[in-house]
């Protein structure tokens, strides 16, 4: 026993036991709903983003294009990230076959496997109905509905996240250093699906183990430093390979300027995404949004996550209070602690970073807001007799009804009546929880029950509203009508060129086009080269052959320089340069543009479907 506000309770301990059946059929239930979800329909958004099923379609063909995360399988550049999410494409392509559902398939069950974890770690300190909450609320998040039926690498990213998150949880009860070294390697796999931002959990992760493992002082430290140890190692072997090998024997890394996974990491997808300063980039802060603490709930970012981001908070605020007086080791703390910091120092990160953000990347906090929901939610039921505790409990109903309605007020056209019932009904669920100590047990549950599904209601229909819409593009958004950002879509009719000249948007090439690639396809090492890694994903999604991407994603990467490129044509490596209208970087290289420019020169063009073509063999 210990005392939680001036009063003794209980200090919860491991829910390990066996699982009745019931409880465990709800869990089967919530997979299963979850899968339904997620794997419906899930070839509907087709290729998705071209980008990285290109690099799937070439891992597939090439085990050193796989191993490098290579666009083309003749390994001319790599994607502008490490490589385990394209990994695991490239495994299912090659297992399965080159299609939509062997590309996306993969993240769905990485989101159920997400939600099944997050239940798992939150049910052993805080019961089964907590975990039952957080995992469908993570379920019923909308930018998780949009996110594990996508081919982006933030699906793989959060598994593997909540993954780390459960061994943590295992490592503090016992003060288990392997566990601990087993959530260090899982971040460091993080490190190598997203670079960087896998290492915004670090900070709740060891603080936790820090404060609430049941061991001495030295000991946690030691055993923290073994779970760096398993960051370095897990996150770094991949990047030392890559440096030792000679530029010239592997493929370029894209969104580098020097051919360099570190500078990539630490630079583009590193300090450049917080201070703006990315070299290469073709917008930058000013481009992507305005930097704010309110980000998170604008327009930008609030339909994707807000839902119950301010109940989590909440319930942050409260589960601290009510164990301000709790031991170190109290595992309602450690809960808090976890998940909070995880939630604030995420969302700290995205909120207020100048440099390239996309809404979607909210994915990342949807672990940490709905284990705050279900967390916080029964901790103050079971407390209800604590006039703080109630207080808590209708304070969050009333703010997740109010944010739903702003949120829905969003939408002209889309279930009008949804907006006005949630806040109604809200509202209404939050003034009569207050009574709920003095109502009979049954009244009590259902009030409980309905402010629950009052809660829930809003983010899943929408969730459900998302996964029923296609999405394609490198911008894909959430809501009930079919958008993919700027560039969104699969680009018309085989010309060249996808959204924002190409950038964000992959090609979708004509049947004659495509014969015209693929011809005699065998004897180059590249049957075309276009500017932008997106564009030339479109042509080789549809030709099935290997594509250039010259300059990479943005077009502003020096691979290959003009004289390089000059030698290859001379050498007969490249038949084909397809001519398109890409938009030019501020910062980078210009050898993609110099190179279109030579080639327009020197050889003859002609017209294959709508598309210009040059013969750069002869």
């Amino acid at each position: 026993m210990t005392l939680v506000a001036d009063r003794p309770v209980a200090v919860p301990t491991p829910d390990t036991a066996r699982t009745p059946l019931p409880r465990r059929l709800s869990v089967a239930v919530l997979l299963l709903g979850t899968a339904a979800l997620y794997l419906w329909d899930l070839g509907a958004s087709g290729w998705a983003n071209a980008y990285y099923s290109a690099a799937a379609q070439a891992g597939g063909q090439s085990w050193s294009a796989w191993f490098f995360a290579a666009t083309d399988s003749a390994g001319g550049i790599t994607v502008d990230k490490t490589p385990f999410a394209v990994w695991v494409m490239g495994l299912s392509v090659r297992v399965f076959g080159l299609g939509p559902w062997s590309v996306l398939v993969p993240q769905a069950l990485a989101g159920v496997g997400s939600v099944w974890l997050l239940y798992a770690a939150v049910r052993r300190w805080s019961g089964h109905h907590a975990g039952l909450v957080a995992g469908a609320a993570l379920a019923l998040t909308p930018v998780a509905a949009l996110m594990f039926r996508f081919n982006n690498p933030d699906a793989v990213l959060v598994l593997l996240l909540t993954a780390a998150a459960y061994a943590t949880v295992r490592a503090v009860e016992r003060a288990s250093v392997r566990w601990l070294v087993l959530a260090g390697a899982l971040v460091g796999f993080g490190f190598l699906t997203k670079m960087v931002q896998a290492f915004l959990v670090l900070p709740a992760f060891g603080l936790v183990y820090l404060l609430a493992a049941p061991t001495s002082l030295g000991k946690r430290i030691a055993h923290l430093c073994a779970a760096v140890g398993a960051v370095v190692c897990a996150g770094g072997w991949w990047v030392a390979v890559v440096e030792l090998i000679p530029s010239g024997s592997r493929p370029y890394i894209g969104g580098s300027q020097t051919d360099s996974v570190l500078e990539l990491a630490l630079g583009y997808n590193g300090l450049g995404r917080l201070t703006g300063d990315e070299v290469g980039s073709v917008g930058g802060g000013a481009g992507w949004g305005t930097a704010s603490w309110s980000r998170l709930f604008g327009s930008e970012m609030g339909s994707e996550i807000a839902w119950l981001l301010p109940a989590a908070l909440l319930a942050l605020v409260a589960l601290v209070w009510l164990t301000r007086r709790a031991d170190r080791t109290d595992r309602t703390r450690a809960a808090a602690l976890l998940w909070g910091l995880w939630l604030v120092v995420t969302g700290a990160v995205f909120s207020l970073m100048d440099g390239i953000i996309h809404p979607y990347y909210a994915v990342a906090l949807a672990p940490a807001v709905a284990a705050l929901f279900g967390i916080g939610a029964v901790t103050v039921w079971r407390d209800r007799g604590d006039p703080a505790a109630i207080g808590f409990l209708s304070a969050g109903i009333a703010v997740t009804a109010l944010e739903a309605w702003l949120l829905l007020s969003r939408e002209d056209t889309w279930l009008p009546w949804l907006a006005p019932l949630v806040l109604g009904g809200g509202l209404t669920a939050a003034m009569a929880v207050v009574f709920v100590p003095v109502l009979p047990r049954v009244a009590g549950r259902a009030v409980a029950v309905v402010a629950l599904v009052l809660c829930c209601v809003a983010p899943g229909m929408y969730s459900v509203a998302t996964a029923a819409q296609a999405h394609s593009g490198a911008l894909p958004s959430v809501g009930p009508s079919a958008s993919s950002g700027p560039g969104g879509g699969g680009g018309r009719g085989g010309m060249g060129g996808g959204g924002m000249g190409g950038l964000l948007g992959a090609p979708t090439p004509s049947a004659e086009l495509s014969a015209a690639i693929a011809s005699g396809a065998d004897q180059y090492t590249w049957a075309a080269a276009v500017i932008g890694s997106n564009n030339a994903a479109g042509y080789q999604l549809g030709s099935g052959v290997p594509v250039l991407a010259l300059g990479g994603f943005n077009g502003t990467d020096p691979a290959p320089t003009l004289a390089k490129f000059q030698r290859m044509a001379a050498n007969g490596e490249v038949h084909w340069y397809i001519a398109s209208s890409f938009m030019q970087g501020s910062t980078g290289s210009d050898d993609a543009h110099e190179i279109a420019e030579w080639v327009a020169q020197n050889y003859e063009a002609t017209t294959v479907g709508g598309v210009t073509l040059y013969d750069v063999s002869r």
